[in-house]
């Protein structure tokens, strides 16, 4: 089987690795992560629907219980980097997101418009991140990524 797309907008924060933090989290106390939802639905309503609670004492826990499937969520994502590595979200470069969504700074809409393209040659395990904007003002971070499994 193939790794599972997965993908969030979250508000800005000029600490990338706050956000993240905050995100995992969030996602963690909402039960959004496999094992306790097999296979999210990703874009809205379906996604903020999928609230069943954590179903683990921590994230380590929910992440030992998804095995080598990995829980098919952001929680796989642990840190901020510089270079691809598993566990690891890493900006895409401006040229290539220029060439992605015609800009350097794109819109929420932008970065929706280019979703496919945008998590196309991710690596399972993986995860990419773009400063959103609006009215040419930082305004949101996507997170994009492959699940393991």
């Amino acid at each position: 089987m193939g790794g599972h797309p997965y993908w969030y907008f979250v508000p800005f924060q000029a600490d990338t690795q706050k956000v993240l933090d905050e995100l995992r989290a969030r996602e963690f106390a909402a039960g959004r992560y496999h094992p306790v939802v097999s296979f999210l639905k990703f874009g809205e309503p379906a996604f903020s629907a999928q609230r069943p609670g954590a179903e683990h004492a921590s994230i380590d826990e929910a992440i030992a219980a998804a095995d080598a499937d990995g829980t098919r969520s952001i929680l796989d994502i642990a840190r901020v980097g510089h270079r691809a590595d598993y566990g690891v979200a890493t900006p895409i470069p401006p040229d290539e997101l220029a060439s992605i969504c015609g800009s350097k700074t794109p819109s929420h809409k932008d970065i929706e418009s280019a979703l496919s393209e945008l998590l196309e040659g991710i690596e399972r395990g993986q995860c990419r991140y773009v400063i959103v904007y609006d009215g040419g003002v930082p305004n949101e971070i996507w997170f994009g990524g492959y699940s393991y499994d």
